[in-house]
């Protein structure tokens, strides 16, 4: 007796199982091959780079300078590491910026990379304003924001036309030495004006404020070139004292021929004292027409 065979329902047979042992077998051969290609490719850029960097063909062919008027563009390249042939692309540009900047001449420095292998190097060098003399310290020079940023050395410098500034000291504040206060204020707003004539010297006084020496333009006939007036100017308003000394010489010259100013006290605006030279005082106020 022929018994029927039956399908077991609990045994499912694939339709077509070659197709998917092949699939099978290229999708493994993909996943091998990515770590394959990666490798391939970073050994290729590793002798890219390498190629880049050890050729001769990539090496810095020009340097410029600009900004530099105290600073020699030698000083610069040493301090950038360029006194010898270097790699277009490996030279590492921020560094550079940081050793440029380590000079006191320099406030800011920017390096940047441009065509034809040439490295364009920009400085901004720091502006003086005036010298700083402290005792038992060595002259200090700061520039237009008040901020020290050398010592003065006269044979290098050459800035014999900056007022020499005392009365002042250094104070410490956050690991950095600098001046500040109400009287180093007054000294700034006095130097950062706009004046005719130019100041040689400024003493400060934490109780009585500043007094500057200025080149004698207040006489017809000066005792000497070199003749230097103080001016005690106190702690504010110094355009308006300063216009008001000059309306007082015109007023003596014209008025008191024969007397020379020898200096003025004009702390308070409105009373000021003049002495000349035969050392008599002269006391004007703004209701006399002084």
């Amino acid at each position: 007796m022929n018994e029927k065979v039956r399908e077991n329902r609990y045994k499912k047979i694939p339709d077509n199982p070659g197709p998917v042992k092949k699939a099978s077998r290229q999708k493994v051969l993909k996943i091998a091959a990515l770590p394959v290609l990666i490798c391939l490719v970073s050994i290729a850029a590793v002798f890219a780079h390498d190629a880049v960097v050890q050729s001769p063909f990539f090496t810095i062919q020009k340097v410029t300078v600009t900004g530099d008027h105290r600073i020699k563009k030698q000083e610069i390249l040493t301090l950038a590491g360029l006194e010898k042939p270097a790699n277009f692309f490996q030279v590492n540009l921020s560094a550079m910026e940081k050793k440029i900047t380590a000079h006191p001449w320099v406030a800011a420095a920017s390096v940047r990379r441009s065509l034809f292998f040439t490295l364009a190097v920009s400085i901004i060098e720091e502006e003086p304003l005036a010298v700083v003399c402290i005792e038992n310290v060595s002259d200090i020079l700061i520039n237009t924001q008040g901020k020290p940023f050398k010592e003065y050395d006269p044979d290098q410098d050459h800035l014999l036309k900056l007022p020499v500034i005392t009365g002042l000291d250094l104070t410490e504040t956050q690991d950095q030495y600098q001046f500040q206060g109400p009287l180093f204020n007054c000294i700034l707003d006095l130097l950062q004006g706009q004046f005719p004539q130019p100041i040689i010297s400024i003493q400060g006084d934490e109780h009585t404020g500043l007094t500057i020496h200025v080149p004698d333009i207040f006489n017809r006939d000066p005792i000497s070139r070199n003749t230097l007036i103080p001016l005690h100017l106190g702690f504010d308003e110094y355009r308006k004292k300063l216009i008001k000394a000059r309306k007082i010489s015109r007023y003596i010259t014209a008025n008191i021929p024969g007397k020379t100013i020898c200096a003025m006290d004009l702390f308070d605006i409105d009373h000021v004292f003049v002495k000349t030279a035969d050392m008599d005082t002269l006391h004007s106020n703004l209701e006399k027409g002084v």
